[in-house]
């Protein structure tokens, strides 16, 4: 504890007892006190105008487009996010509800939509490892709103053999030239300068395939109409982007929202406040009265007669009671003690006695949960993820939806992954029509849907209606 400076008037300073730590409650509010205020420290573009930054990279001069004012936004939401449980939790869930049941390269001709069995897309898919690759464009998605791809050709331009993802924390775009970007830089951005990382030229977000094929002398050009000769790059990156109003370079997530109306640091204080509460207001919760002849009776039995050793018995003896009441490894133990009934006044006279001082059974720190049952719901809407789901909202009587209502719920949830999984199978898209596999093949996120007990199986596979029929990218799903 320490004495702050509360305030001060007609020539008086006052002051206050307070935790170690805390500063000035008159200068700084609560949030910046304890962690900070969010909502200054986010550094987006909505308030500021774009500065492109200079970049030396592998001894070239680029120019990029800075991710946040300092270029650091990604890394500050991610840091933000995991932070505390209950984003952490949502967006794990996010992600996972986003995967459904993974990526899959269907046959067109099956109605069931089984996975193909083509021997070069079953080694396709094997060397690629689809899994890892498809969960980190969730991730990125579900995080930053956009992900990137690298397709690797082989030496003879003909085919795509190697598919890799790139983390969108660590990605940077080039400053468009006549409307184009022209490059994806890849490196480790924490430092502010980067003067290693990979350049890997950007496809055309708006059309990748004809900007591939124009690249691979293979199609002519839509602006000259010429055909060109062969590009000698055989590594192109891939942009996925969730359309956001005033999207220029990288999308804001709309969860970010929670960042700029409190609520986030409103929960961090919740559990800050009731850490101290606990912490420095719990009461004792024991009374121990012990009889003055007890302590001479102790001495006395055991022979000690010096004055100095039998004021270290007596203290000794009062910590080993202590320890024997409030020691949790001596709980269900007996404490054996004298005992009389006093001739003269007929009451009990006991040599120790001990009262319990919490009777009532209440425990300390209970009254901020509903305020942190609140708080965990508006980080839960700003994630799109009912409470719950997840277990964000403490205590019985909020998790007693039925197993009906979580059905719906999970079912509500997995529909509204369909826009994401458009956007990102647009790289699979490509792929398959690069390597002449589209007229028989296509791509498609089956989902999860929760069955009832009577059906004797816990899940079934479900394909959306959205993704029936013909895509964005002119393909038959059936």
């Amino acid at each position: 504890m320490t004495m702050a400076k509360v305030g001060a008037s007609n020539g008086r300073t006052y002051y206050s007892v307070m935790p170690v730590g805390m500063a000035n409650s008159v200068t700084k509010s609560p949030s910046e006190q304890y962690l900070g205020d969010s909502s200054a420290e986010m550094t987006d573009l909505d308030d500021y105008e774009m500065t492109f930054l200079p970049a030396l990279i592998n001894k070239q001069k680029y120019i990029i487009a800075p991710y946040g004012v300092d270029n650091m936004l990604p890394y500050w939401l991610r840091r933000k996010i995991r932070k505390n449980q209950v984003t952490s939790s949502g967006q794990s869930f996010n992600i996972t509800s986003c995967y459904g049941q993974g990526l899959k390269i269907v046959d067109r001709s099956d109605k069931k939509r089984k996975t193909t069995d083509d021997p070069d897309i079953r080694d396709f898919c094997l060397r690629n490892c689809l899994p890892e690759v498809f969960i980190g464009q969730c991730t990125d998605m579900k995080f930053f709103y956009f992900s990137i791809l690298v397709i690797i050709l082989d030496r003879a331009g003909d085919k795509i053999v190697q598919v890799r993802h790139k983390d969108a924390c660590n990605c940077r775009l080039e400053k468009a030239v006549n409307g184009k970007i022209q490059h994806v830089i890849y490196g480790d951005w924490k430092r502010g300068t980067l003067l290693s990382g990979e350049v890997i030229p950007l496809l055309d977000p708006h059309d990748p395939y004809t900007d591939l094929m124009v690249r691979m002398g293979k199609q002519e050009d839509p602006m000259t109409g010429k055909k060109g000769k062969m590009t000698k790059d055989r590594k192109f990156a891939i942009l996925s982007r969730m359309p956001t109003p005033g999207l220029t370079y990288y999308p804001m997530p709309y969860y970010a929202s929670i960042f700029r109306d409190d609520w986030y640091d409103i929960y961090k204080l919740i559990g800050l406040g009731k850490k101290y509460m606990i912490k420095n207001n719990s009461a004792p919760r024991t009374q121990i009265e012990v009889k003055d002849e007890y302590w001479g009776k102790i001495c006395e039995d055991e022979g000690i007669t010096d004055e100095a050793k039998c004021k270290s018995r007596i203290k000794q003896a009062k910590q080993d009671i202590i320890d024997f009441v409030c020691g949790p490894e001596n709980a269900g133990k007996a404490l054996i003690t004298g005992y009389m009934i006093d001739p003269i006044s007929g009451k009990e006279v006991r040599d120790i006695r001990i009262y319990n001082l919490n009777e009532s059974g209440t425990k300390e720190g209970g009254d901020y949960l509903d305020d942190s049952s609140e708080a965990s719901n508006f980080l839960c809407f700003a994630l799109g993820v009912h409470p719950n789901l997840i277990g964000a909202t403490p205590g019985k009587s909020q998790m007693n939806n039925s197993g009906s209502d979580k059905r719906e719920l999970f079912t509500l949830k997995q529909s509204t992954e369909i826009a994401f999984h458009d956007i990102m199978s647009l790289p699979w898209h490509l792929i398959l029509h690069y390597n002449n596999w589209s007229d028989k093949y296509s791509v498609d996120v089956p989902m999860i849907e929760l069955t009832t007990l009577d059906q004797n199986k816990s899940s079934q596979m479900v394909t959306p209606s959205a993704n029936q029929g013909e895509d964005n990218n002119g393909n038959k799903n059936q």
